[in-house]
């Protein structure tokens, strides 16, 4: 792109006369700055340990949003279904966390490095493990396939110095980096990632011994839930359109010949005690409250992305390349994030209120326990 910009101008300036050589040396200039400046900072690369660090730090500020159920037999209970289907996965080896938050809001994030939260709103709305299976390992997937990390990768709007060797060696960068990081964790990702995370969470799924269907009979529930609502809720303020992901989870089913044990596994009802609280009826604070960002594309931008198939390109803009490690009230969110523009109106269930207590509750389990639990469900080893 540059050398067809310097060309251009080099031919105007055989044409037009000696005038523009003088505009020539001024353009020439401005792409030489650009250009030494993008020179100076490179894409944020994390390892393992780094990563779950982040995963840490962003979990802290989901927690605190939402709070956290005190309650260690529920916690249990979605920690067996949650780490026997991590174990199928392709980054098995990390420390997988399963969170219940406290709100009636509809709702389930992944943070990176293995940090999984689903509401007891959600846990209300499913009807059997399959329900449950299916979304935790679509959550799963956007940490197998570090979707946050790319999503900050391809929106530029966090980037290092050439002479860092580590981002966790920066305390200004890495504070940046989880401002980004909750910022797609809770506004949610793109239409690509989001179809991404469905098929290898239903493929998962069905090797994990779930029958594949669960995910989508829990999106027909949410759509079912969000008929007559003003917007998009929830789940929905970012994710794809529903149809579409249906027939898609239903194509691959068939095209890969998926199976798994039966749709109707009734373990969840002996564990899961919570009822659905009507979408209308949720309390919910004004968005924005809290501190802490959603989205912010137009309705025209997230049309577009849809239309493009997701590979929506970034915003090019030199103050990101000038000052990576702005503050994040300085720079946009990232391009790559679709969420609930506040031209929508407050979300129910992405700021629905919830408990005060963010603490984690600790779940040990044995290689007998997940044994043990296999075994009950009838799922494979």
């Amino acid at each position: 792109m540059r050398y067809r910009i310097l060309i251009g101008v080099l031919m105007a300036a055989l044409f037009c006369g000696q005038s523009v050589w003088a505009q020539f040396g001024r353009l020439k200039g401005q792409i030489d700055k650009v250009t030494k400046v993008t020179d100076k900072f490179k894409d944020i690369e994390l390892t393992d340990e780094e990563e779950i660090k982040l995963g840490e730090d962003v979990s802290a500020r989901v927690r605190a949003k939402y709070g956290v159920v005190q309650d260690p037999a529920i916690h249990r209970y979605v920690s067996l279904v949650g780490t026997v289907i991590a174990k199928k996965t392709s980054r098995s080896s990390l420390p997988y966390h399963f969170i219940v938050l406290d709100t009636d809001g509809v709702n389930a994030f992944a943070a990176p490095g293995g940090f999984v939260h689903i509401t007891r709103g959600a846990l209300a709305l499913m009807k059997n493990e399959a329900d449950l299976a299916g979304v935790l390992s679509h959550e799963i997937a956007h940490v197998t396939e570090r979707h946050t990390i790319r999503a900050i990768q391809k929106g530029k709007v966090v980037q290092m110095s050439v002479s860092e060797a580590n981002v966790s060696s920066n305390k200004a960068l890495w504070d940046r980096l989880v401002d980004e990081s909750y910022k797609v964790v809770f506004a949610g990702f793109g239409r690509a990632d989001e179809i991404d995370a469905d098929e290898h969470g239903v493929t998962v799924t069905a090797a994990t011994g779930y029958a594949p269907q669960g995910l989508g009979e829990f999106l027909a529930a949410l759509k079912a839930r969000n008929t007559g609502a003003d917007s998009k809720q929830g789940l929905f303020a970012s994710h794809p359109e529903t149809d579409e992901r249906l027939q898609k989870i239903e194509d691959l089913i068939k095209t890969r010949n998926l199976s798994g044990g039966e749709l109707d596994q009734p373990r969840l009802a002996a564990n899961v005690k919570y009822q659905p609280v009507d979408q209308t009826k949720i309390a919910a604070v004004a968005e924005g409250t809290s501190g802490l960002a959603g989205g912010s594309e137009s309705k025209d931008e997230q049309k577009k992305e849809g239309e493009e198939g997701g590979k929506k390109k970034s915003r090019f803009s030199l103050s990101k390349l000038t000052n990576p490690t702005a503050t994040s009230g300085e720079t946009k969110q990232s391009a790559a994030v679709t969420g609930s523009g506040g031209s929508r109106g407050v979300d129910r269930e992405r700021e629905a209120k919830g408990g005060s207590n963010p603490a984690l509750v600790a779940v040990n389990l044995t290689d007998k326990d997940l044994e043990d639990f296999k075994r009950d469900g009838k799922l494979k080893s």
